[in-house]
C-alpha cells in the first residue's frame, strides 16, 4: 500500500474549522488536499435528501426540531454556520443534489452516510440512488451507515453500489460479516483498528477506512499500516503529514 495509496476523506468536509456539512466545509476540503468528502443525509418532510448530521437541527443551526418535520424551503431559511462564526452565518443546509451538482466537476470522491438509525425514512435509498445515477456519480461514491440493513437494501437495488458498514465495537469475523452483506470494505472506529485487521481485510480483498482520526500520531500509524483511507475532520493536517511521510 504505502502512504501514497492512503486516501484522505474529509469528515463532513473540513469540519474542524468550518461549519460541518456545508458548502463552505466541502470547498475548503478540496483546497486542503482531500481525496473525498464524507457527508450525512436525512429526508426532509417533502422527501428531499438533505445534508445534516443530527436528527434535529438544534445543534448546527439556529432552529429547533426534527429535520423530518421541515420542508426543504423551511430548512433553507436556517443558518447552518453561525455557530462556527459570524462570517459563516449565511451557510445553508445543502440538499444532496446541490452537493452532487458541485462535486461532479471536481476530482473528489464521495462517501454518503445514511442517517436512518432513529427514523427509517421510507424510500430514502431509492431517492438517493436515483440522484447518484442522475449525476453519474455511482463509480465515485461509497455508501456507509450504522444501519446495515439499509446497506443491504442498497445492494439489492443496485448490485454495483459500493457499501461499507460503520461500526464502533469489534466484529468477531469481520471478513465473513462484510462479505455476508455484500460490502467491499469496512469503516471501523479508529481506536478498534489494528494492524492485523488491516492485513486480514486486505488479504481477503476488502478495504478499510477508519473514522474519525484527527490526531497526527494516530494518522501516522494508520498511514504506516496502509489503510485505504482515513476519515478525518482535519484534511489539511492529514495531507501535510502524508506528504512528509512520502519523502
Amino acid at each position: 500500500m504505502g502512504f501514497l495509496a492512503t486516501k484522505i476523506i474529509a469528515h463532513r468536509g473540513a469540519s474542524s474549522k468550518y461549519p460541518e456539512n456545508t458548502m463552505f466545509a466541502y470547498k475548503q476540503a478540496l483546497k486542503d488536499g482531500a481525496d473525498a468528502i464524507e457527508l450525512d443525509i436525512h429526508l426532509s418532510r417533502d422527501k428531499i435528501p438533505v445534508v445534516i448530521h443530527d436528527e434535529t437541527v438544534d445543534r448546527t443551526t439556529d432552529g429547533y426540531g426534527f429535520v423530518k418535520d421541515y420542508s426543504v424551503s423551511e430548512l433553507k431559511k436556517l443558518s447552518a454556520g453561525h455557530w462556527k462564526g459570524w462570517k459563516f452565518r449565511k451557510a445553508e443546509i445543502p440538499t444532496l443534489e446541490e452537493v452532487l451538482a458541485w462535486i461532479q466537476s471536481t476530482p473528489l470522491d464521495l462517501v454518503i452516510e445514511l442517517k436512518n438509525n432513529l427514523f427509517p425514512y421510507k424510500g430514502m435509498e431509492e431517492i438517493m440512488l436515483d440522484l447518484i445515477d442522475k449525476y453519474r456519480m455511482m463509480e465515485r461514491t461509497i455508501f456507509s451507515s450504522f444501519n446495515h440493513d439499509s446497506l443491504l437494501k442498497i445492494k439489492r437495488l443496485n448490485h454495483n453500489a459500493e457499501t461499507a458498514p460503520l461500526y464502533s465495537k469489534p466484529i468477531p469475523d469481520p471478513v465473513r460479516y462484510a462479505k455476508s452483506i455484500g460490502a467491499s470494505g469496512l469503516h471501523p472506529y479508529y481506536r478498534i483498528t489494528t494492524e492485523q485487521l488491516v492485513r486480514t481485510l486486505h488479504k481477503n480483498g476488502l478495504k478499510i477506512r477508519p473514522y474519525t482520526v484527527n490526531s497526527p500520531h494516530f494518522m501516522a500509524i494508520l498511514f504506516r499500516w496502509g489503510v485505504d483511507a482515513v476519515i478525518t475532520d482535519e484534511p489539511a493536517q492529514a495531507a501535510k503529514l502524508r506528504k512528509i511521510k512520502m519523502k
